[in-house]
């Protein structure tokens, strides 16, 4: 009876596996790390330029910002952004973040304190509650945008500042507020620095 002999199989030789993984790596790094983000960028800035740029607000020639992240305002002529609590700067689009405070926390209490302060201390007057918005910061801590309700709330404020009717400063509010994408996906919302690009274009009454 003969018995059936098995092939032992052949190892593979030295360094004959470390060329073609080396080779598939390579091709890999050029096509994912190389021609890959050079085409989307070409494609984007193609198709949507102003995006692809970073959405950047131009004044007089001049950058004075972008669409995509808010900016610290503090003059009582000036609607106020929502709190960023990026560091070591507000709105660092390098570090962007938020607290990491919980609910509990005495130190976001004492923040949102703080800035109720603020803000009836630029508007004593005023008897409506502070919209949330306006006393607690974003995820991101870049969010260009507050409510129409916290632009509402400042409306007076900046009237009294600038020496304009209540009413021209509402009509700009409401001139300014994007609405929701397609009419239902979202909240409407107030870019606040083209609000107050568009205050300064209208200008200070006398």
């Amino acid at each position: 009876m003969k018995h059936a002999t098995q092939s032992v199989p052949a190892l593979p030789r030295p360094g004959g596996i470390l060329r073609p993984a080396l080779v598939v790596f390579a091709a890999l790094s050029l096509v994912t790390g190389l021609a890959y983000p050079f085409l989307t960028r070409g494609v984007a800035a193609a198709v949507f330029p102003h995006e692809a740029a970073g959405s950047l607000i131009k004044q007089d020639g001049k950058v004075v910002g972008s669409e995509l992240i808010g900016q610290s305002f503090t003059s009582p002529q000036y609607f106020w952004s929502r709190p960023s609590a990026t560091a070591p700067m507000p709105y660092n689009a390098a570090a962007s973040g938020g607290s990491n405070l919980g609910p509990r926390n005495p130190a976001l209490a004492e923040a949102i304190q703080a800035r109720i302060a603020a803000l009836k201390a630029a508007d004593p007057e005023n008897p409506t509650p502070v919209p949330v918005d306006l006393i607690t910061a974003s995820g991101s801590g870049l969010d260009p945008h507050i409510s129409p309700a916290a632009a509402r709330y400042q409306a007076a404020r900046v009237a009294r500042a600038r020496h304009l009717p209540r009413e021209q400063v509402d009509a700009l509010i409401q001139a300014n507020t994007e609405k929701p994408w397609l009419g239902v996906l979202g909240d409407p919302v107030v870019n606040v620095l083209m609000l107050n690009l568009a205050l300064d274009q209208l200008g200070t009454a006398r």
